[in-house]
C-alpha cells in the first residue's frame, strides 16, 4: 500500500527541481513569500519557547521543523476560505492573518486568544484530538449550500486519524462532496507513540479509499510540493469535486509541548540528522541559492522586521492583566448548572488557600 501512495516532491533536498511541469508557476516574488513567512513563524516559535521558559507564557506547543506544512498551506488558501487548526498550528494561522498578539495571549490564558483578526475566518484552536474534523466539513458544506467558492483546511497530526471525529469528518464530507481539504501533518509520533505502534496502515494517505476521495502524501518539508498540491487540492473542492486528504510528511525538532521530554522516546541524533538534511528553510535556502536569489543581506533585514513584529505583540500581549482562571466556568452553558458552580466554587477556595 505504501507503494500505491509514495511521497510526491517537487524540490530534493539539495535545493533543485524534480518535476520540471512547475518551473514556471515558481517565480521569485513567489520564492521569497514562501522564505520569508517559514523566517517568520520560525522566529515566533523560538521565542515564545523563550516566554515560557521565563514564566511569561503557559505551556506552549512548538512546531519548528513543521514550517513548510503549515506556511505552505496556509498561503495555498483564499482570503475568504475556512481554517481549522490544532493546537499545534498557529504558524498556519499567523500565515493566514492571525494577530501574533492573539496567539500569545492564547498561550497566555486569555479568552482574546481565540478571537481572529477582522474578516478572518478561522477557528479557535482545537484543544481535543480531531473535534476540529467535524466542525470544517460544516463550515465547509455551509459554503457549498450557500452557493460560495469558498472552502476549508482542517490541521491535524498523526495521532487524531486514531479518534472517532477523524472518521466521522471524512464520512460526511465523502457524502455531502463538502469543499474541505484534510491537512494531516505526519511528524511520526502521537506525543510519545511512534506511528509503528499507533495503526497497522503504512500510511495516512491511504484511508481516503475508505471514504471514495483522493489521498496524497507529501513531502512535508518541501514548501513547493506543500503549497502546489494543497492550492490543487482546494481548486477541486471549489469546482465542487469534494473532499481531499493530503498527509505531509515531516518532523517536528522539539517536544510534544514544553512539559514533555522527548529524549524519552525519540532518538534525538536522528532529529539533528534530520535538521542538518532535511529542513524545510534550509532546503529552500538552497534552492534560492541555486537560482541565484539568497542574499545575505535581505535575510538579515527580514529576521530584523520579524523580531521588532513579535517584540511589539509580546509587550502588547502583557499589557494585558493575568488571565483569570475562572473565565473557563462561566461560558459553557447559558445558565451555569450545579456542578459547574461547584467547581467554580472549589477553584476559588484552592486559589485562596482554603481546605474544603
Amino acid at each position: 500500500m505504501e507503494n500505491q501512495f509514495p511521497i510526491k516532491t517537487l524540490m530534493d533536498e539539495n535545493g533543485n527541481l524534480t518535476d520540471e511541469n512547475y518551473a514556471s508557476k515558481i517565480s521569485k516574488e513567489l520564492t521569497e513569500t514562501l522564505y520569508r513567512n517559514m523566517l517568520r513563524i520560525r522566529t515566533f516559535d523560538k521565542k515564545a519557547i523563550s516566554l515560557q521558559r521565563q514564566g511569561r507564557i503557559g505551556t506552549y506547543a512548538p512546531y519548528e521543523g513543521q514550517e513548510a506544512s503549515q506556511v505552505g498551506s496556509a498561503l495555498a488558501l483564499n482570503q475568504e476560505d475556512w481554517l481549522f487548526p490544532s493546537y499545534r498550528d498557529h504558524g498556519a494561522t499567523m500565515t493566514f492573518g492571525h494577530s501574533l498578539k492573539n496567539i500569545l495571549l492564547f498561550w497566555n490564558g486569555r479568552n482574546e486568544g481565540c478571537v481572529p483578526a477582522d474578516g478572518k475566518k478561522v477557528f479557535p484552536p482545537g484543544i481535543p484530538i480531531a473535534t476540529q474534523l467535524p466542525h470544517a466539513v460544516g463550515a465547509a458544506y455551509a459554503e457549498k449550500r450557500k452557493g460560495t467558492k469558498n472552502a476549508s483546511i482542517v490541521y491535524f497530526g498523526d495521532g487524531a486519524t486514531s479518534e472517532g471525529d477523524f472518521h466521522e469528518g471524512l464520512n460526511f464530507a465523502s457524502i455531502l462532496q463538502a469543499p474541505v481539504v484534510f491537512f494531516n501533518q505526519n511528524n511520526g509520533y502521537a506525543i510519545s507513540v511512534p506511528m509503528s505502534k499507533q495503526m497497522k496502515t503504512a500510511t495516512i494517505a491511504q484511508k481516503a479509499l475508505a471514504y471514495d476521495m483522493p489521498g496524497h502524501r507529501i513531502d512535508g518539508n518541501d514548501i513547493f510540493a506543500v503549497y502546489f498540491l494543497t492550492q490543487e487540492a482546494l481548486e477541486r473542492a471549489r469546482n465542487g469535486e469534494g473532499p481531499t486528504l493530503i498527509e505531509a510528511v515531516t518532523w517536528r525538532y522539539g517536544a510534544h509541548t514544553t512539559a514533555d521530554d522527548p529524549t524519552k522516546y525519540r532518538n534525538q541524533e536522528e532529529s539533528e540528522e534530520r535538521r542538518e538534511k532535511k529542513d524545510p528553510i534550509l532546503r529552500l535556502e538552497r534552492f534560492m541559492k541555486n537560482k541565484g536569489w539568497f542574499d545575505d543581506e535581505a535575510k538579515s533585514k527580514w529576521l530584523a522586521q520579524v523580531s521588532e513584529e513579535i517584540d511589539s505583540a509580546i509587550a502588547e500581549m502583557e499589557s494585558f492583566p493575568k488571565a483569570d482562571p475562572t473565565d473557563m466556568f462561566d461560558h459553557v452553558f447559558e445558565k451555569p448548572t450545579w456542578g459547574i458552580q461547584q467547581q467554580k466554587q472549589d477553584l476559588l477556595q484552592l486559589l485562596r488557600g482554603e481546605s474544603r
